[in-house]
């Protein structure tokens, strides 16, 4: 253990246990979190690259993709390392400024995250249900809006939780039990009443992720309405299986980290902290990984992109 003095108010330093109760396993788990992380990094790379080298991809939907994989490539590049440092090393130390920062970027590419899902929704939804409309609703005045639109919102809803942690005095042990830093996980490390940083990140959860959760399930019900409407049964078929992709990367975004929001609020003693911890580390990597396969590999757009762009390059 590595106690803290009890008449220190600031932390100089916190240590990251890893999941506790796993720590006999981490090497083992280290090995599906390595290969996904490698897998994410690659896949999301040549997506982005493919994108933007082919002219012909340079369309909102396939916009929309490239911001999604460079957000996902930075969430996973802030957790997944420093995690496997944990798992391999036994590196434990992180300075509390350092950890300051991993939460903040945390918590604002995964808010960054949300809201491209959500222009992503959108975009299907303009193209599938008022297709007439698509070019002249999703200017490129316009996708650069939403895409300002979504950090400005992502930072302005995140910057304060710095401060809410930095008023804090923290007299107890600088452990926390996790791989990385979290609003939570660093704000129950104080001494003192942190009503308002719950109920602050409660309020962050409902009504950015929340609400982003709750817009894509609209649009998604609205173009599966106009789906069932269309004259070919292969169109159907076609339209259906592309959503019901998305929305299970969706899903697999989504339930962990609400999950994880609700549970370090309300759930610390009913919940065991390692299945906590699990859902909150899958959350960093699992989407990262599938977006490049759902988006990219099963869009012929893209495919067909990405081949193009490896043939450029053999010349």
């Amino acid at each position: 253990m590595f106690p803290l003095n009890i008449t220190d108010t600031h932390l100089t330093d916190c240590f990251l246990t890893g999941i506790p109760g796993l720590e006999h396993l981490h090497i083992w788990i280290s090995i599906p979190f390595c290969i996904m992380y490698v897998t994410a990094l690659a896949g999301n790379s040549i997506l982005i690259s493919a994108i933007v080298s082919q002219r012909s991809l340079h369309e909102p939907m396939y916009l929309f993709l490239s911001m999604l994989a460079s957000i996902d490539v930075l969430l996973s590049t802030c957790t997944v390392p420093k995690a496997l440092t944990i798992f391999w090393l036994g590196t434990q130390a992180i300075s509390f400024d350092e950890c300051l920062t991993q939460m903040f970027c945390i918590h604002f590419l995964f808010a960054t995250d949300s809201g491209i899902l959500l222009a992503m929704a959108f975009d299907r939804y303009v193209a599938i249900c008022s297709p007439l409309h698509y070019n002249t609703i999703l200017t490129p005045t316009i996708i650069r809006k939403i895409a300002g639109a979504t950090l400005a919102r992502s930072f302005c809803i995140i910057f304060p939780v710095i401060f809410l942690l930095k008023r804090l005095p923290y007299c107890q042990d600088n452990i926390i039990s996790h791989t990385f830093c979290e609003h939570m996980g660093i704000a129950w490390l104080s001494c003192a009443d942190i009503s308002v940083n719950i109920w602050y990140g409660l309020m962050v959860a409902l009504l950015s992720t929340g609400l982003d959760a709750i817009l894509i399930a609209i649009s998604y019900v609205r173009i599966l309405c106009t789906v069932f409407y269309l004259p070919s049964q292969e169109a159907q078929h076609k339209a259906l299986g592309t959503c019901g992709s998305h929305i299970c990367v969706i899903l697999l975004f989504y339930i962990p980290a609400l999950f994880s929001a609700f549970a370090y609020r309300f759930g610390r003693k009913s919940i065991p902290h390692y299945v906590h911890i699990l859902l909150a580390n899958l959350y960093v990597v699992i989407p990262p990984m599938l977006n490049p396969v759902i988006y990219g590999v099963r869009t012929k757009q893209i495919w067909e992109g990405t081949v193009q762009m490896f043939l450029q390059l053999r010349k």
